[in-house]
């Protein structure tokens, strides 16, 4: 079959023949429709991933996507391994796939749960967001934190969203789907530390960590020490670095609690009601119009200058055999 193999860590996939795989306990044969390349799929490809831990080239990219079953079915399914989804055909669990419904296309179900599941996992676990609360969002302009501000009012009922992210063009999008306010970085001490003085921020979701997640950290200060507020701060990537200098007094002087989201720090109970209530709902948002994610496909045979492409700002790339 084709595939894109990853031959060596450090260098990109390239487009060859390579043997099927054989499926064994429980697994099939399907054939893939689609599989979307986020950060999870570079990161886990590269051996870059603490999931990658054990793996050796060569490996075929690709930790999620839509494929066909052997019935004729259409199904999402996890491929957490050296034998991924970027290929014409790969080893699935049918035990754990997750059906695709007719009115939603390959691609935009394969863009999907990636972003998804994570902020569903955020929004609804990690910082348990309940009907009016406060939400922040860092690095609301990428495609996940575009999905977690959709969700925060649609679904959990926030009270009102605050975005911050870099992209202008993308934050002003965000306030027509769901954001009641927008800031960029270099704004960002001031704005939250404003807001929260004014209404207290009840959750944060943070895709940046670095620097944005100091200066929200420190603004987080503005109650002051006679007023307390429970904000619940949950660290789910590291786009603008991946560590912070925290003070210990900021924790000390506040009612913030910290905790992330990612493989191994949510219980796979939480992980699978997501991928199967969460994720069945989203499908019918999506078909609806009521949650949107812009995709760009493109060939399996471009994999190799796909891979190392700049990414447009909200838009999730998806492969395509």
């Amino acid at each position: 079959m084709n595939a894109a193999v990853v031959e060596e860590w450090g260098r990109p996939p390239v487009y060859k023949v390579h043997p099927e795989p054989r499926p064994g306990n429980g697994a099939v044969l399907a054939t893939v429709e689609a599989s979307a390349l986020t950060n999870l799929t570079r990161s886990v490809a590269m051996g870059q991933h603490y999931t990658s831990k054990g793996l050796r080239p060569p490996v075929i990219p690709g930790v999620d996507g839509v494929v066909r079953l052997p019935g004729g079915s259409r199904a999402y399914v996890t491929a957490l391994g050296a034998s991924g989804l970027f290929a014409e055909r790969a080893a699935v669990n049918p035990q754990s796939a997750v059906p695709v419904p007719d009115d939603v296309d390959s691609v935009t179900a394969a863009a999907l749960p990636n972003p998804g599941v994570s902020a569903w996992v955020s929004l609804e676990h990690a910082a348990a967001v309940s009907p009016g609360d406060h939400v922040l969002i860092l690095g609301a302009t990428g495609v996940t934190g575009a999905a977690a501000t959709q969700l925060a009012k649609s679904v959990f009922g926030a009270g009102r969203v605050v975005v911050a992210g870099r992209n202008t063009e993308r934050l002003a999008w965000l306030r027509s789907v769901g954001a009641d306010e927008a800031v960029t970085l270099d704004r960002l001490g001031e704005v939250v530390s404003a807001e929260h003085a004014k209404r207290p921020f009840d959750a944060v979701i943070d895709y940046l960590w670095g620097p944005p997640a100091e200066t929200t950290l420190t603004a987080l200060t503005s109650l002051g020490v006679n007023r307390y507020h429970p904000t619940r701060f949950v660290q789910v990537g590291s786009m603008a670095g991946e560590t912070v200098a925290l003070s210990a007094a900021v924790l000390r002087s506040t009612g913030i609690t910290l905790r992330g989201v990612g493989f191994g720090s949510v219980p796979p109970v939480v992980m699978a009601r997501a991928r199967s209530e969460g994720l069945s709902r989203m499908f019918a948002m999506v078909a609806a119009g009521g949650l949107q994610l812009p995709t760009r496909t493109v060939p399996l045979a471009d994999i190799e200058q796909a891979w190392t492409a700049p990414e447009t700002p909200g838009v999730r790339t998806v492969v395509t055999p």
